[in-house]
């Protein structure tokens, strides 16, 4: 799939988290990537690969982590240098990441892995990088919202239209056969589910977005 969907309305995609649905997934998403990295605590850095706008970047430091952004679209990345200027973030592609191995304590990927073409060499590069671990929030296959990305009203004209959405078993497979040697253990937990409160985080996975935590033997 290529990366140049998203260089274009760089500044329409920073925009959405500020009208009604952009909110409610903010602040369901927030949660369950709060969640996930309470898994690590001792974690100091982290790489949010496929940042976008930095949207996500910004909150990682918000939680006291030293956070690095990296996308392939420039003009994704020149928005974030406009609305977060202290952020510092690399042009760089996921799937050959610019990085020594375990440069970071922590490895993101905010619904990016969708749109790869290559997810696991992009997952490997992400294990190779991490020193204690891999955080992803992904779209769920079997939600509402997955069933309207592929039949229904998403499914044309925007950038849903395509995402490969991931079951849960289809993720924890993907990811255990990257770097089997490497993965110790992991943890998943769903939100933006059909009803309940905003943030609601439900161990059934059928919330529109999946949160996966794996933790990785040191190398």
């Amino acid at each position: 799939m290529t990366w140049e969907i998203f260089n274009t309305g760089a500044d329409r995609y920073e925009a959405w988290y500020a009208t009604r649905e952009g909110h409610r997934v903010d602040q369901a998403e927030r949660k369950l990537l709060a969640w996930l990295l309470h898994k690590f605590p001792l974690a100091e850095s982290a790489l949010e690969i496929g940042c976008g706008t930095g949207h996500f970047t910004a909150h990682l430091r918000g939680h006291g982590l030293f956070a690095v952004g990296l996308d392939r679209a420039p003009a994704m990345l020149a928005t974030l240098r406009r609305v977060h200027p202290h952020l510092p973030a690399v042009l760089g592609d996921m799937h050959e990441l610019p990085f020594s191995h375990g440069a970071f304590d922590l490895t993101v990927f905010i619904t990016a892995l969708e749109f790869l073409d290559r997810p696991v060499v992009a997952l490997s590069e992400a294990i190779r990088v991490s020193r204690m671990g891999v955080v992803l929030i992904v779209l769920n296959k079997w939600s509402l919202g997955g069933l309207s990305r592929r039949w229904g009203k998403q499914a044309y004209g925007s950038r849903l239209a395509h995402a490969r959405d991931y079951a849960l078993p289809e993720l924890v497979k993907l990811i255990r056969q990257v770097e089997p040697g490497r993965i110790e253990k992991y943890w998943w937990m769903s939100t933006l589910l059909p009803v309940g409160p905003v943030g609601f985080l439900s161990p059934i996975p059928i919330g529109d977005a999946i949160g996966l935590a794996v933790k990785l033997r040191p190398t």
